[in-house]
């Protein structure tokens, strides 16, 4: 119950920082509560936010994975040369999203098969899906797309400010909201991240669950992909490039323990929107790029450095009770009692 509290009150303090982001935007600029700009607000960071969905689950299971930017980067570049190759888009973005699956497939087997770290392979797979990118398209890029291809990048649901991409994240984060927190998978999932073995050993097929991860993680990067080509109306292989690090400043500021075990999708919808209200309002008063990735990088710091400030202040406080009423000896025998029912 403490875990839940505390993460409840994170996700109450993103809340609230949301809504002073609006009230700060509203102030500074009068076309802030527009429907335009509500519409440009939610576009922006779209591909990241819904790259970020199956990366706090990866991070939930105690790992992560590093190459979503290039996957997407790779999707791009593989439908960009399908369609130049006269290749029908009904065939090319399901090749792309098998394309995508088999990459997250190999991150997963790496890690599972091979026992290796994940930080090092998804590294690894940054450079080869990039590369791979640049094989397929070169420096080229591609354009000329269908008309209601990319009406569905850039345009809005019919009598709303809502982009369509945006429904795309919206429905992403009510099914992966609902597998992690109300499903025996999504159990599972918090479990390997609090202590691997002691999943393994409870029944949990560990090496399955975290293939499953890393295999969604690459389908919807590659999902990503077809959105940004939409989206931007042209294929290029170095798209995506830079977007893992705002991936994971999300991920991390929504709560997700960067050590696994702890996170909620809530809190990853949340930190979406703080991110987002807030690189608007700065583009808004005309901030520069680079303050606003020093914002972005500062977020990323603060996102880890809070939860373990209070972690260390939460055991600090504990201690000193500890100190000042120690527990009688009738008191330890009881827990010790009710710890050895609780082994059995």
């Amino acid at each position: 119950m403490t875990t839940i509290r505390r993460l409840v009150r994170w996700e109450m303090l993103l809340a609230i920082l949301v809504v002073a982001l609006i009230a700060v935007g509203a102030t500074v600029s009068p076309v802030f509560l527009s429907a335009n700009n509500f519409s440009n607000l939610s576009a922006a960071l779209t591909e990241v936010a819904i790259m970020a969905l199956p990366m706090a689950l990866v991070i939930i299971a105690g790992e992560i994975d590093l190459s979503v930017e290039a996957m997407l980067g790779l999707s791009c570049a593989v439908l960009g040369f399908l369609w130049a190759e006269g290749v029908p888009l009904w065939i090319g973005i399901p090749t792309v999203l098998i394309i995508g699956a088999l990459g997250g497939a190999l991150n997963g087997l790496l890690v599972t098969r091979f026992m290796l770290p994940s930080l090092v392979v998804t590294l690894g797979t940054l450079a080869l899906f990039r590369g791979l990118a640049l094989v397929v398209l070169g420096p080229r890029g591609v354009s000329r797309f269908p008309e209601w291809f990319t009406t569905f990048g850039f345009r809005n649901v019919p009598g709303t400010p809502i982009p369509w991409p945006f429904v795309i994240f919206a429905i992403l984060a009510i099914v992966l909201g609902f597998i992690l927190h109300r499903t025996w998978a999504g159990r599972h999932i918090y479990a390997v991240g609090r202590n691997v073995e002691a999943a393994r050993y409870s029944g949990v097929r560990v090496d399955r669950l975290k293939l499953s991860l890393f295999t969604l993680s690459g389908v919807v990067a590659a999902l990503a992909g077809v959105i940004f080509t939409a989206r931007f109306a042209s294929a290029r292989a170095d798209a995506g490039e830079g977007m893992t690090l705002t991936v994971v400043t999300i991920v991390l500021l929504g709560g997700v323990n960067i050590f696994g075990g702890r996170g909620t999708i809530p809190g990853v919808v949340l930190a979406f929107f703080t991110l987002a209200v807030l690189g608007n309002v700065l583009r808004l008063t005309r901030v520069s790029t680079e303050m606003q990735s020093i914002a972005t990088g500062a977020l990323l710091i603060l996102s880890v450095v809070v939860p373990m400030v209070a972690q260390q202040l939460k055991l600090a406080i504990e201690r000193v009770r500890r100190d000042r009423h120690p527990p009688s000896v009738g008191h330890i025998a009881g827990a010790e009692a009710a710890g050895g029912e609780e082994a059995i």
